[in-house]
């Protein structure tokens, strides 16, 4: 299933970088300034609100971040900032919202049956199948609209309010402003921009434990270990393999005709018949029709362990991630959850005892920089374990291991 990145949450890494001051003012566009405008780091926990003269402070480590400033009856706005060594100052200007986007889609907003299904068809890819999914809850559900394109199977979704979701596995109070979203089949894409807040001040050990087993084994913290050089000691085995056309499965074309010729025999042919030499024209529409059900690609690992210089190279001391053809990353310290094994329609796979995800660039480089995060997230396509692991199980950019001890 694929998560556009839409929004692929990476992390900044762990090494100790002094805080830097951001500071500014928040104005409307008649120098107006606003009260109470959020203004936090994209998919972190640091952020507050503007004060009556609309200014505001916040601290981060060096890395790349994006602000977010939302005030309502104003279009949100995002600012690509890199804080380096010397403290920041900014103005923001937010432009009045007047737009009636997806204003029919709300207006028509029944709250049936209909709804009550696209609602559990959104919860299930958006939060996910996981144990942690389960301890998350939408607390302004009916913020959210639906529309569905039967001839696409497309489910879209809209919020005109950001989402508040409790996340009691985790201890976080999300506060998610949803930009995109569409199911198509079992494919997924979603993005918005995400706040995140400790539901305490003191967290217990047991949510720590849960944070940590989120973090164990996911893309963030392959990416940590990865720029560190600690993959074999943090437990991943990363692996190459190509992808080909299964040679064993007719084309598409042969698929087609196929299925033509069986509507002209109407339907009465014994589809499930062995047949191991045809000598027919049925014989070759059974022959072809069971041989479409076969995989349409095969996948041929060709190299094991590979080594760091086959997954990431530098460009004046810039990281980027670099590799040919598909990785197979394996997180040997945790097996799959039952669900994951169940599947999305109830066949059960086989355990392996690992974690197993297949990563694939969708640009020729993917940039990481210094403090360990990946520019454009959706410069990489995931498969399997990551793909299973959804919304829920996302952690905060500031996220650090340290918060277990």
């Amino acid at each position: 299933m694929k998560k556009g990145l839409f929004i692929f949450l990476l992390f900044v890494s762990s090494i100790s970088f002094s805080q830097i001051l951001i500071k500014g003012n928040v104005f409307s566009e008649t120098n107006k300034p606003l009260e109470g405008a959020s203004i936090y780091f994209n998919n972190t926990t640091v952020g507050t609100i503007t004060n009556s003269k609309g200014e505001f402070e916040l601290k981060i480590k060096e890395g790349n971040y994006t602000l977010v400033i939302s005030f309502l009856g104003y279009k949100t706005k995002q600012l690509f900032i890199t804080p380096q060594k010397k403290d920041v100052s900014i103005n923001i200007k937010l432009e009045e919202d007047s737009s009636v986007l997806n204003e029919v889609v709300i207006k028509k907003t029944v709250y049936d049956k209909n709804w009550e299904y696209n609602l559990a068809r959104f919860k299930q890819a958006f939060l996910g199948r996981t144990k942690l999914a389960k301890t998350c809850k939408i607390l302004n559900e009916k913020d959210l609209h639906f529309d569905y394109n039967i001839k696409t199977n497309t489910l879209t979704a809209f919020a005109k309010k950001p989402l508040k979701i409790k996340h009691q596995g985790l201890r976080y109070l999300i506060t998610y402003d949803l930009i995109d979203f569409s199911l198509k089949k079992q494919r997924l894409f979603f993005s918005g921009f995400a706040r995140y807040k400790n539901l305490r001040k003191n967290i217990k050990r047991k949510w720590k434990q849960n944070r940590l087993e989120a973090y164990n084994g996911s893309q963030m913290h392959f990416l940590r270990s990865l720029t560190s050089k600690r993959l074999k000691e943090d437990g991943f085995i990363v692996n190459q393999f190509k992808r080909v056309q299964n040679p064993n499965r007719p084309s598409e074309e042969k698929i087609k005709i196929a299925k033509e010729l069986l509507k002209l025999y109407g339907n009465s042919i014994n589809l499930s018949k062995q047949i191991t030499d045809p000598k027919t024209v049925s014989d070759s529409i059974i022959v072809t029709l069971q041989k479409a059900k076969l995989p349409k690609h095969q996948d041929y690992l060709y190299k094991k362990n590979i080594p760091y210089e086959d997954m990431i190279a530098y460009d004046s001391n810039t990281p980027f991630l670099n590799f040919k053809n598909y990785l197979m990353v394996i997180y040997t310290k945790e097996s799959e959850e039952e669900n994951y094994l169940i599947g999305m329609f109830g066949k059960r796979k086989k355990a392996s005892g690992v974690q197993t995800s297949n990563i694939v660039l969708l640009e020729e480089n993917a940039q990481i920089d210094k403090s360990g995060v990946l520019i454009n997230p959706n410069a990489i396509f995931n498969e399997g374990y990551w793909g299973f692991e959804a919304f829920a199980n996302m952690l905060p950019l500031d996220y650090r291991t340290s918060e277990r001890k």
